[in-house]
């Protein structure tokens, strides 16, 4: 099944487009003529976005929007039927960061990380979905990450919900070929973004990291967003599946394919620094 070529006029609703991959892949998609709807739960980021969007002479619509809770997401489709009668992209990128050993990360911990994570990424599939379906015709991206297709330790509930993410989109990507509309997962490495600044961590104090260190880490080595940005638009012309992004999410991936024992090796070695 072909991709989409051309995004001119096309409706694009991305979610988390306040920072991050979500912002960088809202402005690479106004480049190219898009139509853009702009969701995040922190107003304020929204409309430097939408400012930076209009620059470019690009229609955008922006919606405050909590993924976590169903019922903004399904206004938020609602919203996005009323006003642009239909959606031709969406990207499902809202997601927030959470690390610490297992032991020490709550269950109340992996129900707010979860209920991002993953339940915004279901819910928003729900709510655009049986417009997509009517029309036969779309594509889908959602955020997993390299942690959503290789675990490592202190990762538990963010790998989780990853693979859970990872999972849902090799199902559907099956399933709604016969509607003529795609599915890509998206799985970056180590990318620059607010990630871990603006998510909860859990380390001891002995760990040889500590949250700042990981924050500076993050920023000093990790890939520009733009770079994830560009194999968005690139998944949803060639209609690709798993897209992971960044020469380490090739590495590590393609390594624990090829020797479980030497990918478990390498994860006693990064727990070493966190447990």
């Amino acid at each position: 099944m072909p991709g989409i070529k051309d995004f001119r006029g096309k409706v694009v609703v991305v979610t988390g487009a306040g920072s991050g991959i979500g912002r960088a892949t809202a402005i690479a998609f106004a480049r190219e003529g898009a139509d853009l709807v702009i969701a995040d739960v922190r107003e304020e980021r929204l409309d430097e976005v939408a400012k930076n969007i209009s620059g470019l002479g690009a229609r955008v619509m922006t919606k405050k929007t909590d993924v976590s809770k169903r019922e903004e997401v399904e206004d938020l489709a609602r919203v996005v039927l009323a006003e642009r009668k239909r959606v031709d992209i969406l990207f499902n990128n809202a997601g927030v960061g959470l690390g610490g050993s297992f032991a020490e990360t709550s269950i109340e911990d992996f129900e707010w990380l979860f209920s991002i994570n993953f339940w915004g990424v279901l819910y928003g599939i729900k709510a655009f979905l049986p417009h997509m379906m009517e029309k036969r015709y779309g594509h889908i991206v959602n955020t997993s990450s390299l942690a959503g297709l290789t675990a490592l330790p202190g990762m538990s509930a963010y790998s989780a919900a990853k693979f859970a993410v990872a999972g849902l989109g090799e199902a559907i990507r099956s399933e709604l070929r016969k509607y003529n509309i795609g599915v890509s997962t998206i799985c970056p490495g180590v990318i620059n973004t607010r990630v871990v600044e603006d998510g909860r961590m859990h380390l001891r104090e002995s760990a040889r990291a500590n949250r700042d260190s990981v924050v500076e880490f993050y920023r000093r080595w990790g890939w520009p967003p733009e770079r994830v940005a560009k194999a968005v638009l690139s998944a949803v012309r060639m209609n690709r599946s798993v897209v992971p992004v960044g020469p380490e999410a090739w590495v590590q991936w393609i390594g624990k394919r090829l020797s479980q024992t030497g990918f478990e090796a390498l994860s006693r070695i990064a727990g070493s620094f966190l447990m």
